[in-house]
């Protein structure tokens, strides 16, 4: 996530998805309205951990939000990007709280957490539904495992993305980009759903009302169009910008209040308690 001109690839092995850098200044540009879906899910988490561990916590913009939440809780935040790890360590003082870089397919905490939270990270991590039952049973007994993903895949401005950056002259050079995605409530519910365990499942579309000159295009180069964006070199950036700009515009037309961006979110609470069930 970033709004440098920085286009440097490391050589990927043939077919292998070719991995972006993200930057947190471009990430936290939305900061208000990227971090009231964390919120929300905390809402919906009834325990009292002491120790918390926090997957794909980004530059740990949302690590405030935790100890304002659990004051006497250690946390711990997990992200496998090192500008994000390297920024959020920069920016933390609190002896209560450290981060880890590592990839959340391997990583595995040393001691159980009470709470195992993580937001908009999931959809990043291939056949991640498989993975979820695993993550789960790395809390404490009784504990909570609770996380929440984008579900706007298939919202114009993914459909746009997908179909500019599958077209001539842009094709060869995206063609093994990270592509995210992410499975609806009821999907995780029953893969989460097993003796010892209680699961909460929802979905919310937030209408983000965003300003500026084109805000949704600014939104999305931060997250979802990240790894398109950064695969092409820079002559080519320019023009694709423009081009996905323009259908974004016609997609979410400026209205008087400011441009509405309708986002769907998953989210999903899951506790282990096996000697109450």
């Amino acid at each position: 996530m970033t709004c440098n001109d920085d286009h440097e690839q490391a050589d990927e092995p043939e077919g292998a998805a070719v991995v972006a850098r993200w930057d947190p200044a471009t990430y936290l540009r939305f900061a208000d309205e990227r971090t009231r879906p964390f919120a929300d899910l905390l809402a919906r988490v009834d325990s009292d951990p002491t120790t918390i561990v926090d997957l794909g916590c980004g530059p740990g913009h949302l690590t405030a939000i935790l100890r304002a939440r659990w004051p006497q809780t250690a946390v711990v935040g997990v992200d496998s990007s090192p500008d994000m790890i390297s920024r959020a360590r920069a920016e933390t003082t609190d002896p209560s709280v450290s981060y880890v870089e590592a990839d959340l397919r391997d990583w595995r905490p040393r001691r159980a957490p009470d709470l195992l939270v993580s937001a908009a990270t999931l959809q990043w991590v291939p056949g991640h539904l498989e993975l979820v039952p695993t993550l789960a049973d790395s809390v404490a007994d009784p504990g909570v495992f609770a996380f929440t993903v984008p579900a706007n895949f298939d919202a114009p401005s993914h459909v746009l993305l997908r179909e500019l950056a599958g077209a001539e002259p842009y094709a060869g050079h995206t063609a093994g980009v990270e592509r995210p995605a992410a499975h609806d409530a009821h999907t995780y519910l029953t893969a989460l759903s097993r003796p010892g365990w209680s699961v909460d499942a929802w979905e919310t579309t937030y209408l983000h009302v965003l300003h500026g000159p084109d805000p949704v295009l600014s939104w999305i180069s931060g997250t979802g169009a990240r790894p398109v964006l950064q695969a092409l070199p820079g002559e080519l950036r320019a023009r694709f910008e423009a081009e996905y700009a323009a259908g974004l515009r016609a997609a979410y037309p400026a209205e008087p209040h400011g441009t509405v961006h309708p986002f769907r979110r998953v989210f999903v609470v899951a506790r282990r308690d096996s000697l109450h069930q």
